[in-house]
């Protein structure tokens, strides 16, 4: 490049996605911009003729041979949402010129607007250009330096006008707003839609695929690929699909799974065992392996152990084999289902990889507590009797639709990975919205209804109205919240939960002992807890998580609990094999018991409520080098398995084939599909799933809050199901589990709760206070 150009810094305000990858010069008074991968230099055609390079469009720019291939899918993507965004623009523009060309402008409808306004007979009407609201949700923001031009052209930058028609009256302007354009634009981007609703709807039905397929973060994508072609568009073949491009998908994905190897040794990893059982003619048992980390969850591989399962040794061999993949160095714990066969290979496993820790699936353990507490007879009475409301709601349309709109949109049910987590869940929903079930039953709209005067309405109204059955409700929604919020904790995609865990269930025993404050009663909850629990007590990782999360540490009074401490011991000890490393961290700990040096300064103390704690280590703790490097990785380990939607991944196939290459492509193509349902969930939260209670793919876990046993034919013409009104987003805000670490703050004080430090006469007077 010649000497006479000056490079330019390149101003955060671009967001363009390809100034990522180019430099600029400035020659006089002339800019040119350079690729920073084949460092060719364009002097003209800005940011969007880079794009193009970078992509390997061909034509208006040459294509580059250096670019990593995801960045050349970036911006093909981006090139390919400019156009589609064009196109909405143009159709948007199309539809507002013909209503703007249908209105009615004769003298006539001028008369009859002056005279039913009583106005003078001088009103006339001025014109303007017809143009949407800048916050028009159906006006796409466009690309960064594109320009809009609608039928009334206008500069860059400037919003605007309102779609208006100018009345003037003695002179003085009056915008009326023209409802009639607005409606008839939206009628045509209706119909422009319905054909291409139609169509995916005929693929979806013939292909037999889940209908919530629609909910993946990719469908939108590939809509917009497609639109961004125009017509003629032609799609891929069954063995391109099988070809090339299944290649293109597994070298994306295992470029993603080499950025979260990267990440290994810094963080740590946990590595899952989940076990699961297909198979449509014989059942087949399936293990998958994956690792963990806080830049994402990949899927390795997966095994059939139908025949493995009663070799202790050859299920010992098969996990081993994929640690030593990960390699030793970088896994802290194994994570497995519950089973006692896998508590024996997960204790022969540690003995073994001495830094490596075996742990149990932690939502597995909470399903288990939930499904206990469902034994007692007197929740099981109330679940029975909410039940028996949600029965008679879900099987009739016009009660449904009524109940939706006194619920602002909200359902009811609320449909989980497990019938035990789904009723409790359910339960608090309706504890939620009480004063909109009671408003529903109360109403004229209920009086009037053909169902009000139904068998079992006035059951449902008599419960509803009953002061006595929601108090039972309450108490069950006491003792069951505080495990739901430890359960969101354990299997949030957003924050590693090894820094939570034992705080939340420090919680759950607190509000238990709180609400029944005698102690026989109190202990009768937490021996459930226990009973379910007991493993993951023992392990020191818990413990650690708890003593190095400073939320918690530094909320403390006095001396931490024995149980605390000695687990954090176990894992110095365990962890850190060089015993002179561990002298050092042993020294760094009081550096962080006495808040001294960088732990001490007000910014520290402000973030220990704001940052994850791994991310607080990382920022404050560069004077304790040692321990710092130990946090971090603890803090950074999960408690659970995926859970990870497992229909439509070819699994059985791939294990049943015999065909050596064709198993190899079913590889690839499990490989592909598993990890990029991983990558969805971590991309949309549980918040954003439309989980509709009556959708078949729901039915194992709601099913015994929506089946009806005695549904007879007339009933069920009755209640049509094409009447069903659509839901729609809710503007009424409910209690949201999102941020339950939020409400984990505070003192951690009670010692019994820690282990059962207090003596028996400090047990015994804390009862006889309770009484």
């Amino acid at each position: 490049m010649s000497s006479g150009f000056e490079p330019v810094p390149i101003s955060s305000q671009k967001h363009d996605p390809a100034w990522k990858h180019c430099q600029m010069y400035k020659d006089g008074d002339r800019v040119h911009l350079k690729c920073i991968y084949c460092a060719k230099v364009f002097k003209g055609g800005g940011i969007h003729r880079i794009k193009e390079h970078l992509a390997c469009h061909k034509g208006n720019a040459s294509t580059c041979h250096r670019v990593p291939s995801d960045v050349r899918e970036a911006m093909h993507q981006s090139l390919a949402g400019a156009v589609v965004k064009k196109n909405k623009q143009k159709k948007i523009s199309d539809v507002c010129t013909k209503a703007s060309i249908d209105m009615p402008s004769n003298n006539d409808d001028v008369d009859g607007f002056a005279n039913d306004c009583g106005a003078s007979s001088e009103i006339h009407f001025i014109a303007n250009p017809i143009a949407l609201e800048s916050s028009s949700s159906m006006l796409a923001p466009t690309e960064e330096g594109m320009s809009v031009r609608g039928p009334g052209k206008r500069k860059r930058g400037r919003p605007p006008k309102s779609a208006l028609i100018s009345v003037v009256s003695n002179g003085t302007p009056v915008p009326v707003s023209d409802n009639h354009v607005v409606n008839e634009m939206q009628g045509s981007l209706k119909k422009l839609n319905s054909q291409v609703h139609l169509a995916i709807g005929r693929f979806l039905y013939d292909i037999g695929v889940p209908l919530d397929a629609v909910n993946s973060v990719y469908f939108q994508p590939m809509l917009d690929a497609i639109a961004s072609e125009g017509t003629g568009v032609v799609g891929p073949s069954h063995q391109e699909l099988r070809g090339w491009i299944l290649k293109s998908a597994v070298n994306d994905v295992k470029a993603d799974m080499d950025y979260c190897a990267r990440a290994w040794g810094r963080t740590g990893c946990s590595v899952l065992v989940e076990e699961c059982i297909i198979g449509k003619e014989k059942e087949m048992t399936v293990v998958n392996f994956l690792v963990y980390c806080p830049e994402g969850t990949m899927f390795l591989k997966s095994a059939d152990v139908t025949n493995l399962m009663d070799s202790a040794e050859a299920m010992y061999d098969l996990i081993r084999e994929v640690v030593e993949e990960v390699e030793p160095k970088n896994v802290m714990q194994v994570i497995t289902p519950n089973d006692e066969c896998y508590a024996a290979i997960g204790k022969r496993l540690s003995e073994t990889y001495p830094t490596i820790y075996w742990a149990p699936c932690a939502v597995n353990s909470i399903i288990l507590m939930l499904e206990d507490f469902g034994k007692f007879e007197w929740i099981n009475t109330v679940l029975e009797q909410c039940k028996s409301i949600m029965r008679f709601i879900y099987n009739h349309s016009v009660v449904l639709n009524m109940m939706r709109r006194y619920t602002f949109g909200v359902d009811l049910v609320v449909p989980d990975i497990s019938p035990s987590i789904t009723n409790f869940r359910t339960l608090k929903q309706m504890v939620d919205l009480k004063h909109n079930l009671q408003a529903l039953v109360t109403s004229q709209e209920w009086v009037d209804s053909f169902y009000s005067k139904k068998e079992g309405a006035l059951a449902i109204l008599d419960l509803i109205s009953d002061h006595s059955f929601w108090s039972s409700c309450n108490l069950v929604v006491l003792l069951t919240d505080p495990i739901l919020q430890v359960l969101s904790i354990v299997r949030s995609e957003k924050k590693p939960a090894m820094g939570y865990v034992y705080a939340g269930l420090y919680r759950a025993k607190e509000a238990l002992k709180r609400e029944f404050r005698k102690r026989d009663e109190y202990l009768t909850y937490w021996n459930v807890i226990d009973l379910r629990w007991d493993r993951h007590q023992q392990l020191p990782l818990y413990a650690a998580g708890f003593y190095l999360n400073p939320k918690f540490f530094y909320s403390i009074d006095g001396d931490l609990p024995g149980t605390i401490v000695s687990g954090m011991f176990d894992c110095i000890e365990r962890l850190v094999p060089d015993t002179k490393t561990q002298d050092k961290i042993i020294k760094e700990l009081n550096s962080y018991k006495m808040a001294a040096g960088d732990f001490g300064r007000k910014m520290a103390i402000r973030a220990r409520e704001s940052l994850l704690p791994s991310e607080w280590w990382s920022t404050y703790g560069v004077a304790c080098p040692n321990l710092s490097r130990l946090a971090v990785r603890i803090l950074s380990q999960c408690c659970s398995l995926t859970h990870c939607k497992k229909d439509l991944i070819p699994l059985e196939q791939m294990h049943s084939t015999v065909n050596r290459l064709e198993h190899q492509r079913l590889n690839d193509q499990v490989f592909t599909q598993y990890n990029l349902r991983l990558r969805q969930m971590a991309q949309k939260s549980k918040e954003q799933d439309n989980m509709d209670p009556l959708s078949v793919d729901n039915h194992a876990s709601v099913a015994d809050w929506i089946a009806r046993k005695d549904l007879c034919f007339d009933d069920h013409r009755i209640s049509d199901w094409m009447s069903i009104e659509p839901t729609s987003p809710s503007k009424m805000r409910l209690k949201s589990s999102a941020d339950e670490v939020e409400e984990l703050s505070g003192g951690f004080d009670d010692y019994e709760i820690f282990g059962g430090a207090k003596d028996e006469e400090d047990a015994l007077a804390d009862n006889i206070e309770g009484q």
